[in-house]
Order: C-alpha cells, then sequence, then structure tokens
C-alpha cells in the first residue's frame, strides 16, 4: 500500500486500500458486517462510518487501528472545520482543551 497522501479524504483512503488489496467490496462488507450499498456510500463520501468500523476496518486491511483513527478524525475534523475562517486558531484551543480535559481525569 502506498503512504496515504494526508489530504487525501478518508473514504478516498478506504477505496484505495480495497482496491490495492484486490478484495471486492461486497467481500469487505461482509468482514464489517454491513450491508454493500453501505459500505459503498462510505466509499463513495455518502455517509460517514463510525469508530466500530473504522476500528474493523483497520483489523480487515492490518492497519495499526490509531493510524487508521487519526486519518479518520483528522479528516472528520478537517470537514467541520474547513470553512472556517479562523480554523487554526480553533484548532490551537481544542489541543488546550484536551489538555485541560486530560488533566482532570488524573
Amino acid at each position: 500500500m502506498n503512504d496515504m497522501n494526508n489530504s487525501q479524504p478518508f473514504f478516498k483512503f478506504i477505496r484505495q486500500l480495497r482496491e490495492e488489496n484486490g478484495l471486492p467490496l461486497r467481500k469487505v462488507a461482509a468482514e464489517l458486517d454491513l450491508d454493500p450499498s453501505t459500505l459503498s456510500k462510505i466509499e463513495r463520501g455518502e455517509r460517514t462510518a463510525n469508530l466500530k468500523v473504522v476500528d474493523q476496518l483497520s483489523h480487515v486491511f492490518g492497519i495499526d487501528q490509531n493510524r487508521m483513527r487519526l486519518i479518520f478524525l483528522s479528516d472528520k475534523i478537517a470537514h467541520e472545520l474547513w470553512s472556517e475562517q479562523n480554523s487554526n486558531e480553533i484548532l490551537h484551543v481544542v489541543e488546550q482543551k484536551i489538555t485541560y480535559l486530560r488533566g482532570q481525569k488524573k
């Protein structure tokens, strides 16, 4: 598998993985316990996967679960913020909030 272009959307990454592994959509969908039409919609960006599906995909394709989550969640956040003028500032504040929340859990 080629290294992922970080600007590539998650749905394209999933399709690329499936095609590079020579797996038919129906077989991957069966592994995920999904209807093939649902997986097809995820691969076209018409439907969003959830973390359970993302974790299952990491297993199916033999990719580290943390890497798969990184790709998925960064895509999800980018989609939410792409139209915001101050997206970099928002991300900086998010980092601060995450640090704060992790400190509260100790």
